[in-house]
């Protein structure tokens, strides 16, 4: 949220004037309809605090619209719009739309309360969705064909009338044109006629191709020319995007969408798509092409305050929108980025990545020495280069085909090339461990999950607990800043045990006790998440086990993740933690030193 404003702060008048009519593909006005329609997708829910906060970040990214909720439809969004008033910045609130729907049958549009909810809710702009389809009208709305045009000129009328500027959805609009063209046509007139400032050409169902949707939108276009045409597509054929685009294509001044694409069924038109390939490939004027930068970030927001996971292939904000696997492709991109990309990834706030898998190349691995910073031309030759790369790559294939995967786990391919990189030393080695597991009572009925393993549990009546015990040797940083720079590093073991609620839980404990004197950094180190699959389930309690964690840095919210592969799952555990440990430490140059043998 932005903070609250003042009663008597000025309002912001809209940026665009809203009887400006816009065409596109010259230039397209951006609404973004999340906090709307996309909530009406599966698994989709966000509170009142996450509305506001979204609100603000697509306000900040300079959308145009941002149409936040139906306020008489909900008490969730009648709140959002009251807290606005105090809690949203002028400029937020001008880009606010209320969304409703025409007035009831048989009753005037000054009594229909649910559009007194939108004039109540203070947004400037209103939204306004009705029937465009006359087998709608009849069979779903049960209206007479009359009625329904009455009820969107009343009610744009009366909004019209009492200063609000209202667009359109004519729902089901494509397929109703198909259906009757001239009934859908009449639709148009009513709500032109009756004050409305655009027309919103909806694919409701989400089946209209991308030729019908732009030769259907040029119609429209040239039929009104006096009001902005808009385009509302949902991706039930996997057509939204190219359907949104191909409306500004032939005119259509507006785009409704929602970030990731988020919506019912399929979702809706990705505006994290269509955003940069309207900017960057249409050439469109849009608002928001300076912040483009950002829509990245912006959709990751997105998807962290909604608690979803991020879609990795979703074009130009994906972590895979530019990872690039195969040899040959990393071979080319060395030449020129231009091979196999598009656009520059920092354009829309994205970065390139080169994969590693038993797919890669040699170029592969000498990229990521080079990222590593393990390959400098005036220390080795491009041969050696070479040869330790092969060699790497060569121990990649093997372990994938073994079960591991790097591709998720790009920390370990990093941990691998440092490991075959001269002069590197590694900051700790694990001498030993030991995993005990100890139970006090054996009854499922009397386990007690929810007791704190940080405790004292050996006094705890009921549950499991376990021990693990590590001895580890480790550069002693204090022994090292003390020794005259004699050129020799210290070392130290140390063997400490922990307690924890289950095996990987206090090996956790145990190395931290154990490397935390040593290097401090490691105390802001955190588990996030933790994976088991089964990869060879016929082989029963033998089977490999692959194990994949991800850290998180306490301070810089850095992430990362390793990987393991064991028959004992308890070793798998242990290799991606002394992985994951060791990542941590790359970055401290006092933790990863040279070896003498470097310099001979």
């Amino acid at each position: 949220m932005e903070g609250k404003q003042s009663s008597d702060s000025k309002e912001y008048t809209l940026f665009q004037n809203n009887n400006r009519v816009v065409r596109g593909p010259m230039e397209v006005l951006i609404y973004d309809t999340s906090l709307r329609d996309g909530t009406q997708g599966e698994s989709v829910s966000v509170s009142c605090d996450d509305k506001l906060k979204i609100a603000s970040k697509l306000s900040t990214f300079n959308v145009d619209y941002i149409e936040a909720g139906w306020p008489g439809s909900n008490p969730k969004d009648a709140e959002f719009f009251s807290r606005a008033k105090t809690e949203l910045s002028p400029m937020t609130r001008s880009k606010l739309v209320a969304f409703g729907s025409t007035r009831r049958k048989n009753i005037e549009a000054k009594d229909d309360a649910q559009i007194q909810k939108l004039v109540e809710s203070g947004a400037g702009t209103i939204c306004m969705v009705a029937k465009g389809h006359l087998w709608q009208v009849q069979e779903i709305l049960c209206a007479k064909p009359e009625e329904n045009l009455k009820m969107i000129e009343d009610s744009v009328s009366y909004l019209v009338n009492i200063g609000k500027t209202v667009f359109v959805d004519l729902e089901h609009f494509f397929d109703g044109y198909k259906f009757d063209k001239e009934y859908s046509l009449e639709c148009c007139k009513a709500a032109v006629d009756a004050g409305a400032s655009g027309l919103v050409l909806c694919d409701t169902n989400g089946g209209s191709m991308p030729w019908e949707v732009g030769s259907i939108t040029a119609d429209i276009v040239k039929e009104f020319a006096s009001v902005t045409v808009g385009i509302h597509a949902h991706n039930d054929c996997g057509m939204a995007v190219a359907n949104s685009v191909m409306a500004a294509k032939n005119g259509a001044g507006l785009v409704q969408g929602t970030i990731n694409g988020i919506g019912e069924r399929t979702g809706n038109a990705d505006l994290c798509s269509i955003i940069p390939t309207l900017a960057l490939h249409v050439r469109s004027k849009v608002g928001c092409m300076d912040n483009l930068h950002n829509i990245t970030s912006l959709s990751r927001f997105v998807d962290e305050t909604m608690n979803r996971q991020p879609n990795s292939a979703a074009p130009f904000v994906g972590a895979s929108a530019f990872a690039h696997k195969g040899g040959l492709h990393v071979a080319a991109m060395e030449r020129s980025p231009k091979s196999y990309q598009h656009i520059d990834p920092s354009r829309v706030g994205n970065e390139k990545r080169v994969l590693i898998s038993e797919l890669s190349g040699r170029q592969n691995i000498m990229g990521k020495v080079k990222e590593l910073g393990g390959y400098d031309d005036n220390l080795i030759s491009d041969a050696v280069a070479s040869e330790r790369a092969l060699a790497i790559l060569n121990r990649v294939k093997h372990l994938e085909s073994i079960g591991y995967t790097f591709e998720g786990a790009e920390a370990s391919v990093d941990i691998m090339i440092l490991h075959a990189t001269k002069g590197y030393c590694r900051p700790f080695t694990v001498l030993d461990y030991a995993a005990q597991v100890f139970e006090t009572n054996l009854d499922p009925e009397l386990r007690n999950l929810s007791f704190d393993s940080r405790k004292d549990n050996r006094s705890h009546k009921y549950g499991a607990t376990t021990r693990a015990t590590v001895t580890v040797r480790t550069m002693d940083i204090l022994a090292e800043s003390d020794s005259g720079g004699t050129g020799t590093l210290p070392y130290t073991d140390r063997l400490e045990v922990s307690d924890g609620n289950g095996p990987v839980d206090a090996l956790v404990g145990a190395l931290k006790r154990a490397l935390v004197p040593s290097h401090p950094s490691l105390a802001n180190l955190e588990l996030i998440d933790y994976k088991v699959r089964i990869l060879d389930p016929e082989s029963a309690t033998a089977a490999a086990t692959r194990v994949m964690i991800e850290f998180r840095e306490k301070e810089t919210e850095r992430t990362w993740t390793t990987v393991s592969v064991d028959r004992n799952v308890i070793s798998a555990s242990l290799n991606a933690l002394v992985d994951g440990f060791e990542y941590a430490l790359i970055e401290h140059a006092s933790a990863c030193a040279l070896c003498d043998d470097f310099f001979d």
